[in-house]
């Protein structure tokens, strides 16, 4: 059973609104002249770890905006226990700042699902910007799995944040094995030119504490919770006790 989720992960609400003449990302693209990180998933639910990510990403990184591109579905995750698309959108708002740290639905108005088409369009949507694909070492184990990886791994710089279980796995992965030389520290992944024909982007390890907040854990806790408030057969709602002192309160 996943741990409880203890109520310091509890997400902050937006502290700052977007400075005067802002532009969202738009599915128009703009001339934007940024280092961009996206940050992709689910975000079923948003949590405070998906916070800290994109912090360290900003702060380790030099980066001007992180993006989290909400997926409308996820090709390699079931549906069942998937929340709809404007709940989970809803949720990486609470998380988001709005300023640097921005929710976004673009792949729901591009159309698209895979990660590597929605790279390839937002290059040409935003030609100026430079971006860098931010990812946890789990989905670093899972790589391989992604339709045309390598061409991803050629095309974007990759930055992988440490996550509890799965930092050193990914680090002896098949993706790692695969990019092993094309590995640098991260002060250098945006320090060249973008990758031409016949190059190759880097990838690198954000030096990162790991965060332990999980939604995984988060949907456990809420089922469990729902679990132990719904009316048994034959009794009343009132007739349930209270949840006892102490436990932890959700992550949003």
């Amino acid at each position: 059973m996943p741990p409880p989720v203890p109520r310091a992960w509890r997400e902050k609400p937006p502290a700052e609104r977007p400075p005067k003449g802002y532009r969202a990302p738009g599915r128009w693209g703009d001339g934007r002249r940024l280092r961009i990180g996206l940050l992709g998933g689910s975000f079923n639910p948003a949590h405070a770890g998906h916070r800290h990510v994109a912090e360290m990403a900003l702060h380790v990184l030099r980066l001007d905006e992180v993006w989290l591109l909400v997926s409308p579905g996820n090709p390699l995750k079931p549906r069942a226990g998937m929340a709809p698309f404007a709940e989970r959108l809803e949720s990486a708002r609470r998380i988001a700042n709005g300023r640097r740290i921005i929710a976004a639905d673009i792949e729901a108005r591009l159309g698209l699902r895979e990660t590597e088409r929605t790279l390839a369009r937002l290059r040409r949507l935003f030609p100026r910007a430079r971006f860098v694909w931010i990812m946890g070492a789990d989905n670093m184990i899972q790589l391989p799995r992604w339709r045309r990886w390598r061409r991803l791994a050629r095309g974007t710089p990759i930055a992988v944040l440490p996550r509890p279980g799965y930092t050193r796995r990914a680090l002896h992965g098949a993706a790692a094995t695969v990019l092993r030389r094309h590995r640098r520290p991260c002060g250098a992944l945006l320090s060249g030119a973008s990758p031409g024909p016949g190059g190759h982007a880097p990838w690198c390890m954000v030096p990162a504490r790991e965060h332990p907040a999980s939604a995984t854990a988060i949907r456990a806790l809420r089922a469990k919770r729902a679990g132990a408030t719904a009316p048994a057969p034959g009794h009343s709602q009132h007739s349930i006790p209270a949840p006892a002192s102490g436990v932890p309160a959700e992550a949003d």
